[in-house]
């Protein structure tokens, strides 16, 4: 049976996750990571997209993702397997380093777009990780609350949807639903 063909138009936003084979690692250590978001950058050279966010958990990442010209079956394509090659060489490994295709969801609403910027900023909460997004370094949760900018991500669209203060509203967003988890 064939592959359903991706829905893509200029502009589509898309949640999009890639997991380790198997559900193994990603990322042995904080050098894999920095090698991934560089990856990611050289990727975007060719291919340009707004990323609003991510996370790079151990076996798993989520990117928040808005496609400009290319649709992002042409970014996966390129940065997993770039990536691929890069962990085998220097991990001294053979074969497949993601489990299947990447997944991608549409993003077809501003109340989505919302609910996964904190879904993915909350991921390593809810997997026990952390106490708190902030203490996670792998997402881009600090440049939503903070001074700290981060080069690989763009705010300002989701910043847009909430009243001034922007940064402790976005924050407060999270916080109701990192207290949620945290409950259960």
């Amino acid at each position: 049976m064939a592959r359903k063909p991706r829905i893509w138009f200029e502009g589509a936003m898309y949640h999009i996750t890639s997991r380790g084979n198997r559900q193994s690692a990603l990322f042995y250590d904080n050098k894999d990571r920095v090698v991934y978001l560089k990856l990611l950058e050289e990727v975007r050279s060719y291919y340009p997209f707004i990323l609003h966010s991510y996370c790079l958990m151990t076996n798993h990442i989520h990117l928040q993702l808005e496609t400009i010209k290319h649709h992002p079956q042409y970014i996966m394509q390129m940065l997993n397997s770039r990536y691929a090659i890069y962990f085998n060489k220097r991990h001294e490994l053979v074969g497949h380093v993601f489990q299947g295709r990447y997944g991608s969801e549409i993003i077809d609403s501003i109340v989505y777009q919302l609910e996964v910027s904190r879904y993915i900023h909350l991921n390593p909460v809810d997997a026990k990780i952390v106490h708190a997004p902030e203490d996670y370094r792998w997402s881009s949760y600090a440049a939503y609350t903070s001074n700290n900018t981060n080069p690989h991500v763009t705010t300002s669209k989701i910043l847009s949807y909430f009243s001034h203060p922007q940064k402790e509203n976005y924050r407060k967003y999270v916080e109701i639903k990192k207290d949620l988890l945290k409950s259960l």
